[in-house]
């Protein structure tokens, strides 16, 4: 597996984005849609939280 592809899932397992270390050693398959949708709704809340009125 190439340096650049280890190394983005290094930083990803860092970020949280990755939460299974086992998916450092198989960067070269698929990603079930399931696990994209979800890293997507939690980019989301994370650059756009949900607001509380304080009313």
């Amino acid at each position: 597996m190439e340096d650049w592809k280890v190394e983005l899932g290094k930083k990803a397992l860092e970020a949280g984005m990755l939460k299974d270390p086992q998916w450092l050693n198989r960067l070269d398959e698929p990603m079930p849609l399931w696990v994209l949708l979800e890293l997507a709704f939690t980019l989301i809340e994370r650059l756009d939280p949900p607001t509380i009125s304080y009313d």
